[in-house]
């Protein structure tokens, strides 16, 4: 179970590959909207897949704040420590 900000940032670029042409790099700076092409239909099967794979449950309002894979990751990290 992935519980430190590396291990669910790895994690995550997994889910955020399906997303995505090949040749994009995904790093901790990579903004979902612009670069990733994540629309609200994509954003809302990341969140299930996100809930499921670290046993959690996102609010939708906290995604509001999050543009990059860094506060993503950050997000998801902030939540499994509250546990």
């Amino acid at each position: 179970m992935a519980s430190n900000y590396d291990d669910i940032l790895q994690k995550l670029n997994e889910h955020l590959k399906q997303f995505c042409p090949p040749e994009i790099e995904i790093t901790p700076d990579t903004d979902l909207i612009n670069q990733l092409a994540i629309d609200s239909v994509k954003l809302l099967n990341l969140v299930m897949e996100i809930e499921d794979e670290f046993d959690i449950s996102v609010p939708l309002n906290a995604l509001a704040d999050v543009q990059t894979v860094h506060e993503l990751a950050n997000l998801i990290h902030q939540i499994k420590s509250a546990q």
